[in-house]
């Protein structure tokens, strides 16, 4: 085989594998452009209850809301103390890039929080069909 006919040969295979993988980058959906992402910031009291930074990052068209709970940590069974919050579908920015989110959770009757507790914070996405996912946790000081 001459040089010429190897070379050939291989721009051929070159160019091929440019197409092949042009036409897999145009035909993956959209949501595979970003996943929808959660990073938990600052938590802090805020009368009555509770309220934590949330990052997050969603697809266009998502119909999700965005939850966050949180526990008093190292209290005993007969003082769980618990708050939950969400953010609704229509006030969420759905453009595949980072935006900064304030939820407050209110407290569950009889829950109660002080400066100097710690408490667990889980966010999520929860759906329509009662589906939750990209849950993210963390274990704050107020």
């Amino acid at each position: 085989m001459t040089s010429s006919r190897f070379a050939r040969r291989l721009a051929g295979a070159a160019a091929a594998a440019l197409v092949i993988g042009a036409g897999a980058l145009a035909t993956a959906p959209a949501a595979a452009a970003k996943a929808n992402l959660l990073a938990i910031g600052k938590v802090a009291l805020h009368e009555p209850g509770l309220q934590v930074d949330v990052t997050y990052s969603c697809d266009p068209g998502m119909n999700h809301q965005l939850v966050a709970n949180a526990a008093k940590l190292g209290t005993n069974d007969h003082d769980e103390s618990v708050a939950a919050g969400t953010i609704k579908v229509d006030k969420l920015t759905c453009d595949y890039a980072s935006h900064a989110a304030r939820v407050a959770l209110r407290p569950a009757a009889g829950s109660h929080f002080a400066k100097g507790d710690r408490v667990k914070v889980t966010v999520f996405y929860f759906d329509d069909e009662g589906f939750s996912y990209a849950r993210q946790e963390a274990v704050a000081g107020l």
